[in-house]
């Protein structure tokens, strides 16, 4: 059983290095690339200005953050989480890049570069050369967009995380598991572990229709000399 956390920011602006903040985190726990249904999402205080332009992509303004906790006051809570695996992003380096600024900030060590799974570079390898944003991800695996009318970072994940499992297979993944598991509840088993034998006989009037529908094929095959 792997573990690895699919998570998303959004921010006050593109740039960590020139003083832009997370404003909001999420993180969805996955178990063999599906979803578990375990989050983790918190709005924080970015101890900034929100421009305006960036409110336009997100919803978020200072009014909405007033009040929130610090990412310091966050952070123990996030690395729990986040654990030791893998760490799924779309267009992973941005969300390295500025959870990385406010780690330094805090003291804490950056994240390992080796546990990063970049979405956007998974879809550029499948669909080279076509749009591969999360919207388009979305409209091309037929994922309903229709509660995106910002961003999120709790809604982009749970999309993100279905455009991963399509990105993987892991759905056909989970199929098979399922059929797995469906077949073994099916067997019946006596408490030793030995299958119980289920004999199917049939009965003297089942056994005449079947003789006389098979006397009314013509030259069967089974039959020939």
């Amino acid at each position: 059983m792997s573990r690895a956390v699919l998570f998303d920011t959004e921010t006050t602006g593109l740039d960590p290095l020139n003083g832009d903040r997370i404003l909001e985190i999420a993180a969805l726990e996955l178990i063999n690339d599906l979803p578990t249904g375990r989050h983790f999402h918190r709005v924080i205080d970015p101890e900034r200005d929100i421009p305006e332009e960036a409110s336009r992509v997100h919803g978020f303004t200072s009014a909405d953050v007033a009040g929130k906790p610090r990412f310091g006051e966050i952070v123990d809570e996030l690395l729990d989480f986040l654990g030791e695996g893998p760490l799924v992003a779309h267009n992973a380096p941005f969300d390295f890049g500025f959870l990385d600024a406010e780690l330094g900030r805090v003291g804490r060590r950056r994240l390992d570069a080796a546990r990063m799974v970049d979405t956007l570079a998974l879809a550029k390898q499948r669909f080279p050369g076509m749009p591969n944003s999360l919207d388009a991800l979305c409209r091309r695996f037929s994922i309903d967009l229709s509660a995106r009318t910002t961003h999120n970072a709790l809604l982009d994940c749970r999309l993100l995380a279905e455009v991963y499992v399509e990105l993987t297979g892991g759905r056909q993944r989970g199929l098979s598991l399922a059929a797995e598991e469906a077949a073994a509840q099916v067997a019946v088993y006596t408490l030793e572990g030995t299958r119980t034998p289920r004999p199917i006989v049939p009965t003297e009037a089942e056994l005449a229709a079947h003789a006389a529908f098979v006397a009314r094929l013509k030259d069967p095959v089974w039959l020939a000399a």
